[in-house]
């Protein structure tokens, strides 16, 4: 077992963790990757007072030094490339593409392009007004201004599934506008954004600007929300635990930031491209184990190729080869823990019992070791079952049939969620109406490719608020007017 050389960034120190530390399982393999630092409460609170101290000289900044700190930080973390991506994959159990393509470049790719944002005006130009006299003010021609100010002191929390792109996702634009952070990342896999903060305060950045604090106990995670210098909460992950931080920010009107679950809904009409159709929903399976909010994990297909899309993603499961993630040949492996694993296999045995088919998959793929379960396909299901309803965040795909295009958006829409759906259909003018008519917040026409400029955030209890591209910019600051006479 390795020893732990990982530790807390509080103020510009590393420091061990209070409470000790914690075993950080491969998935795989159910090996000890490392041990990561058990931050205690007072911990937890101060990296919050040192965010809040370290605010009001970062906030003043010149967007020069803040971009050229963005850019100096993801050469750092692109130069320890080698050191980082073997961590990442062990500790997420990602295949080894996945985790060289995803998990570790999208990171610095984030931070350069919000050291782009950092250079972006902050003001709003407005058409001055002309304006009576009144009690208040004498009238004249009055000027304004809208100005996006920095927020404050920023807590960062993310999900297991993409620890460092989805940290840096938030990191990125909250430190280009001019907020210091609190980073909180995923108990599962927190090992690579430990180092990610390490190299960004290797960087340059001031002490307290950047904080991290680790944990597998939740009392300090309820501390970095709740502290009274906690302005605002960046959350990614499940809708329980986002309801639960909502409660706390709605009680201190503190800003939110919500990416939570999703049930992405596919449509794919009788005149789509099965091909492509196949072939995106596949990438459930394909793609991190399904362990993506964005998945087409409900599709609802036309009664005229109902047959021939079921049979086209069987085919396609049984040419996913299940097993160790560092094998080339291996498309699926394990999700990130045993606990995940026994849900979906919940999952999968309520909806048989509630009147489902699996179609195929539904096991562990023959691996006696690791938390795998195979690309799993339930047929005959109906919008009323449970793995059709609830997010499973695994490799499961549910199919629902439907005559026509009102039922096709009935179905999709009669769900708590509203983050990722798709279109798939020849006509595109058809296409475009139907998604408009989705309670989703992104709707993907004949593709899964994403246009990580467009804004991103979900419908319902699929969270609040959006980022991405400028949006993210805007996510972290506070509109501000200021207003002078002409």
């Amino acid at each position: 077992m390795p020893d732990s050389t990982y530790r807390l960034t509080i103020g510009g120190r590393s420091e061990e963790g209070a409470a000790g530390t914690y075993d950080i399982v491969n998935p795989a393999n159910e090996e000890i990757v490392g041990r990561a630092p058990e931050a205690s409460v007072e911990q937890a609170n101060a990296a919050v007072e040192a965010a809040a101290e370290a605010f009001d000289s970062w906030s003043r900044t010149t967007p020069e030094e803040r971009a050229e700190l963005l850019n100096k930080a993801a050469d750092l973390i692109d130069a320890h490339r080698d050191e980082i991506v073997p961590v990442l994959q062990a500790e997420t159990g990602a295949t080894m593409r996945v985790a060289k393509t995803m998990q570790f470049p999208q990171a610095s790719a984030r931070l350069r392009r919000y050291a782009k944002g950092a250079m972006q005006s902050r003001i709003i130009p407005l058409e001055p007004a002309v304006m009576p006299t009144t009690a208040l003010a004498p009238g004249g021609l009055i000027s304004a201004v809208g100005h996006r100010a920095p927020v404050g002191v920023v807590t960062c929390i993310t999900s297991y599934n993409f620890p460092m792109t989805n940290m840096a996702g938030k990191i990125g634009p909250a430190l280009a506008m001019g907020n210091t952070v609190v980073v909180k990342p995923a108990p599962q896999d927190p090992l690579g954004v430990v180092r990610m903060v390490e190299l960004m305060n290797e960087a340059g950045f001031p002490p307290g600007v950047v904080n991290v604090v680790t944990g597998n106990d939740i009392a300090p995670s309820e501390a970095v929300v709740a502290h009274p210098l906690t302005d605002m909460v960046s959350f990614t992950g499940s809708t329980v635990v986002g309801q639960r931080i909502g409660a706390v920010c709605g009680s201190k009107m503190k800003r939110q930031l919500m990416e939570l679950g999703g049930k992405g809904a596919c449509i794919v009409f009788d005149d789509a491209d099965l091909k492509a159709a196949i072939g995106g929903i596949s990438s459930v399976w394909g793609f991190h184990s399904g362990q993506i909010c964005t998945s087409p994990t409900r599709v609802i297909v036309q009664r005229g190729v109902y047959d021939h899309l079921v049979g086209g993603l069987t085919k396609a499961a049984g040419h996913m080869k299940v097993g160790d993630p560092l094998e080339r040949d291996t498309v699926v492996g394990p999700v990130i823990s045993g606990v995940h694993r026994d849900r979906i296999e919940g999952f999968i045995s309520t909806g048989v019992s509630e009147g489902a088919t699996v179609a195929v998959g539904g096991g562990r793929g023959g691996m006696d070791h690791g938390f795998f379960i195979e690309p799993t396909l339930l047929v005959d299901c109906t919008n009323e079952m449970t793995p059709v309803r609830e997010e499973i965040f695994g490799p499961v795909v549910v199919v629902v049939p439907f005559d026509d295009e009102d039922e096709a958006i009935a179905i999709a829409n009669d769900s708590d969620y509203g983050l990722y759906s798709y279109v798939f259909s020849a006509d595109t003018g058809r296409a475009w109406e139907v998604a408009k008519r989705l309670r989703s917040g992104n709707v993907g026409i004949n593709t899964l490719q994403r246009n990580h400029e467009a804004p991103f955030g979900g419908f319902k209890q699929s969270g609040v608020g959006r980022d991405g591209g400028d949006f993210g910019l805007h996510a972290y600051s506070e509109m501000q007017s200021i207003v002078w006479p002409g």
